[in-house]
């Protein structure tokens, strides 16, 4: 148990006359982590009450910089991120209402910054190190963009013709609009970064081997990602047939994708099955729709609720006319006596128990094998690793992904990787979070030793910044286009964003969880104003605060008893910001503090 006093606070010094420092106290560090629970989900670390309060402000240009200081494509991401953010948004709690739409607002900021906006970056003098990146997805481009503000020179190669991986060649234009890829992908490699594509890794004639790289560059990274399609298991006759190279009809989904997005022209059947439940899955089904398919349907194995991808994905892939049904597991396909694909044969399942990750079993029900007649499959449950092209052979995982160690460093010496290429098929922002934390081990690898470390700025606030009428304004929702016109074809984007109105309500409902309220112990009067005006049970009597290991302020020890009271402490977990206390204090001694999460040169 701790000495009960505000964090950092420096001894004798009253709240009010605090002015703005950096601390790296562990109490401060993980305050922050406990307490902006939106930021702590976000695998690359987004300062999220920080752009949305520029929002608010109006200020759209610094809510984007504030948001490429972490995630690098705010552009891309606030079209295509898998929110985990928002999972976590204490306004989605029970009893608060939903969260707030982050990923939209992170749009906004894209959308509605000046035209002649200049960017703004720290750069390091040169270092006279050269970094290769084998890769330009979202992983690669992550870490080129922060090995060159670092001063490295760093190349990219890729083997497709344009940047982007998975971003470009995996997501449908109805969702990523090309333009904004390209101008995102612009200002994440503007600043040296020298791109070369067409140039395929590997041991073969006209390829350039592994070795090469790693005998002409201070470091490599593998940021190649998951490029084979997972096989579909089926069994009796089929179990060990690959029905994407024997029929015509079926495909794998990210083959599929690829393929079209190369230029391929492709072609579907009036009835498309697609079996899987991620985002591949649902752009694949969306895009069979656009094809002209009469009947889409989805095939998963558990039930709807539990499809890793958000909930307005697959509102609008209904609108679209795709229908899900669960619980199902394929185990065989029809084919008619030409050969030709004419069903999928499944297995009913019942619900089982949970999964570690947080996925339910599928329990296959004994003899309830049935028939679902399709003219077209496309096979989508996931993605692989390859790495048969290295030319050398490198520790792997059980899951057939190199294995790295903390400093990100394969089992080869100088040889780095990051991404979907270490943990296997993943998000756009993990690939980002993973690409960055990755650059970050290069480049102390490279100086031998760490340049940047990671604090907290603690900047006073004059009044409260928030009303307590914003908690009940209702999440805003996303404009979307008209269902005939989004329909005619792939490119049509489908959501078309958020106007300045509509995203200054929505970004008023954020709780701004970075500003903590601290009552001054050695002023309080304990006369208990701020607990009858309170809300919720945000302020409590305690008789002290547990430690934890790391150094940060775990559980609040409560008491009822005023003999045992050490403080009157407000719980910045429960607290909505609404400042209903600091203006009923008769003593000012609440104090408003914002506290984020930065980096400063060791």
């Amino acid at each position: 148990m701790g000495e009960i006093r505000p964090p950092s606070e420096a001894p004798g010094a009253p709240a009010a006359e605090q002015r703005e420092y950096i601390s790296d106290d562990p109490r401060d560090i993980g305050w922050v982590k406990q307490n902006v629970p939106c930021q702590s989900a976000c695998p690359a670390g987004t300062n999220v009450p920080v752009y949305i309060r520029e929002i608010i402000e109006r200020q759209y240009g610094r809510s984007y910089e504030t948001n490429r200081e972490a995630n690098v494509l705010p552009g891309v991401l606030g079209r295509i991120c898998s929110r985990p953010c928002e999972s976590q948004c204490r306004h989605g709690w029970p009893g608060n209402g939903e969260p707030v739409a982050i990923c939209h607002l992170k749009r906004v900021a894209a959308d509605l910054k000046d035209a002649g906006h200049r960017i703004t970056e720290r750069l390091y003098s040169p270092t006279g190190k050269r970094v290769a990146i084998v890769g330009a997805g979202p992983a690669g481009v992550a870490a080129a963009h922060d090995l060159s503000l670092l001063g490295h020179d760093v190349v990219i190669l890729e083997r497709e013709e344009l940047a982007g991986g998975m971003l470009r060649y995996g997501i449908p234009e109805f969702r990523l609009p090309r333009g904004t890829l390209d101008v995102e992908l612009h200002n994440a490699l503007r600043l040296g970064v020298q791109l070369r594509t067409g140039v395929e890794i590997g041991t073969a004639k006209g390829q350039t081997p592994l070795a090469a790289l790693l005998h002409d560059y201070d470091a490599v990274l593998l940021a190649t990602g998951c490029m084979a399609a997972s096989p579909l298991p089926l069994q009796g006759e089929w179990e060990k047939r690959d029905p994407g190279k024997e029929l015509a009809d079926v495909e794998y989904g990210l083959d599929f994708l690829v393929q079209m997005h190369r230029g391929e022209k492709k072609r579907v059947g009036k009835r498309v099955a697609v079996v899987g439940a991620g985002f591949t899955a649902l752009d694949c089904a969306r895009v069979a729709a656009r094809l002209g398919a009469e009947e889409v349907t989805i095939h998963i194995r558990t039930a709807e609720e539990y499809i890793p991808v958000t909930q307005e994905e697959i509102f609008e892939a209904k609108r679209e006319g795709v229908r899900i049904k669960g619980l199902r597991t394929p185990v065989g396909l029809a084919t008619d006596d030409k050969g030709r694909l004419t069903g999928i044969e499944f297995v009913q399942n019942r619900l089982g128990g949970w999964r570690a990750g947080g996925r339910r079993q599928a329990i296959p029900i004994e003899g309830s094998e049935f028939v679902e007649p399709c003219d077209t499959l496309i096979i989508a449950i996931g993605q692989q690793t390859v790495n048969d092209f290295l030319g050398t052979k490198l520790e792997l995982d059980r899951w057939g992904n190199v294995r790295v160690g903390e400093n990100g460093m394969t089992s080869q010496a100088g040889l780095f990787a990051a991404g979907d290429y270490v943990r296997g098929a993943s998000t756009v922002v993990e690939a980002v979070g993973h690409g960055r934390h990755t650059a970050r081990r290069i480049d102390a690898w490279l100086m031998h030793h760490e340049r940047r470390r990671q604090v907290v700025r603690i900047v006073p606030v004059d009044k409260p910044l928030r009303e307590r009428a914003f908690d009940f304004i209702p999440r805003q929702h996303m404009p979307t286009a008209p269902l005939a016109e989004r329909m005619r074809g792939v490119g049509r984007e489908v959501e078309t964003g958020m106007d300045e109105q509509t995203a200054f309500e929505e970004a008023k409902r954020c709780y701004l969880c970075n500003l903590r309220y601290q009552i001054d112990i050695d002023r309080c009067i304990f006369c208990r104003a701020c607990i009858e005006v309170a809300p919720r049970n945000c302020i409590k009597l305690v008789r002290g605060v547990e430690i934890g290991d790391d150094g940060a302020y775990g559980r609040l020890l409560e008491t009822k008893e005023w003999n045992q009271v050490g403080a009157i402490w407000i719980d910045n977990n429960e607290c909505i910001r609404c400042g209903q206390c600091y203006n009923a204090c008769p003593v000012q001694c609440i104090s408003i503090s914002r506290c984020e999460l930065t980096e400063v040169e060791v």
